[in-house]
Parts: C-alpha cells; structure tokens; sequence
C-alpha cells in the first residue's frame, strides 16, 4: 500500500527511535524528522542489583546458579515499549491517520505485542530491518520499494 501524505514513519531500535512525516505524496516519498530520541547505554553494574540466585542441590553438593537475565535486553525492550506508549498518545489525539514501521526483527515483535488497537489499524506498512543508523534517503528509498511492491497485482 503507498504511503500517504502527512503519514507517521516510525524508524526504531532497541537504541533509538526516530519519527518521521511523509511531505510527499504516494508516488514520491519525503520524510521530514519529526522527532527522534536515543536510549543511553548502560553498563550491567549500573542496571543489575544483585549476583544471580542459587539453587540447592537435591543430591551431592554444591549449588548451581540460576541463568543470569539479559539486562541489556531488557533496556532495549523496555525502549520499544516506550515507542508503542508515544504511538498510543499520539494516536489517540488524532495526530495521525496512517503509519508506517521499520524496525530489526526482535524490536519489532516487542512492538506489534504492545500496539493498542488504533494504532494497529492505522499501520499501512511494516518492514523488517534495521535502519536506524541509516540516512533519511536509504530510509525513504526502503519504503517506496516496499510499499512499490505492495501494489504488484497477485497471480
């Protein structure tokens, strides 16, 4: 599907998040920063409290340890929930009509589980790659090949 003019184009990542408008129409793409925000890096020791649990052995000695969580991970999901929460205030204020997404795949499966509803209906195109790091001309050359072959009739 094209993307149409005064669309959202949402360029994220678990570091960054980038909000774009399309200026253009649906055959020719200009995406103008909306707004854009990056997530700073934290060392572990900054984000974890504690060693990892133990657990006692039923038998023998010893204690084995719990698998130590992903605290970088978490960070970079909890930055994506924070990109679904701005796209539900801006959705619900009537701010756009028509989104668009590019996100790495693990981002944007974090994404799409905490999309509320109107924010769903609205999203005409999604693509699955990492484009974050990349200039606004890549970006906007990705979506008019994308939404490009949207419109290629099926057999």
């Amino acid at each position: 599907m094209p993307l149409p003019h005064d669309a959202l184009v949402l360029v994220a990542d678990g570091r960054k998040m980038l909000f774009f408008r399309n200026h253009g129409d649906e055959n020719q793409i200009d995406l103008r920063t909306e707004a854009h925000g990056a997530r700073r890096d934290r060392k572990d020791r900054e984000i974890k409290t504690d060693a990892p649990g133990t657990a006692k052995q039923s038998f023998g000695y010893g204690r084995s340890t719990y698998e130590e969580a992903d605290f970088q991970q978490q960070e970079e999901d909890r930055w994506i929930k924070d990109a679904a929460d701005e796209l539900k205030s801006r959705v619900l204020r009537g701010d756009f009509d028509a989104l668009a997404i590019v996100a790495p795949p693990k981002a944007l499966g974090v994404l799409k589980k905490c999309l509320h509803k109107e924010v769903a209906r609205r999203i005409v195109s999604t693509i699955n790659k990492e484009m974050s790091g990349r200039p606004v001309p890549d970006i906007e050359a990705l979506l008019e090949s994308e939404t490009a072959a949207g419109d290629l009739p099926t057999a």
